[in-house]
C-alpha cells in the first residue's frame, strides 16, 4: 500500500468505513491538460476534474462506472467506491493517462463543461 500511495500522489487515498475515496487538491497538478480549453470556461476546478475523469472511465474502464463515482468541490476533485479494488484500479490507470499528454489530451477533447 506505500507504493501504491506514493505512485498515485498527487492524488491521496482515503478510507473510511463505507466507502473508499480518492481525492485531489486542484490547482498544481497537469493545469496544462485544461489550458487548452480555457477560452472554454475549463479551469481546473475539481468539477473540470471529473469531467475528463468520467470520460476516461466511461471510454476505457466501461465497466468501473457503476462502482466508482464522484463527488467534486471547486477545490477538489474526489472519486469514491464501495469497491476499494475498483478504485485502485481506476485511479492508477487514471494518474497514468495523466502522465501521457497525448493521451489525456485526446480524452479531454470529448470531456464537457459542468
Amino acid at each position: 500500500m506505500g507504493d501504491f500511495k506514493e505512485n498515485i500522489k498527487p492524488f491521496f487515498w482515503v478510507e473510511n468505513i463505507s466507502s473508499t475515496s480518492v481525492c485531489l487538491n486542484t490547482g498544481s497538478f497537469k493545469p496544462e491538460i485544461f489550458e487548452t480549453r480555457a477560452d472554454e470556461g475549463f479551469e481546473g476546478n475539481g468539477y473540470d476534474w471529473t469531467s475528463l475523469a468520467k470520460v476516461f472511465l466511461d471510454e476505457r474502464y466501461a465497466d468501473l462506472t457503476d462502482k466508482v463515482k464522484f463527488d467534486p468541490e471547486a477545490a477538489m476533485f474526489c472519486a469514491y467506491s464501495s469497491d476499494p479494488d475498483a478504485l485502485k484500479t481506476f485511479i492508477i490507470a487514471f494518474k497514468e493517462a495523466c502522465e501521457n499528454e497525448t493521451l489525456i489530451q485526446d480524452v479531454f477533447s470529448r470531456a464537457e463543461l459542468d
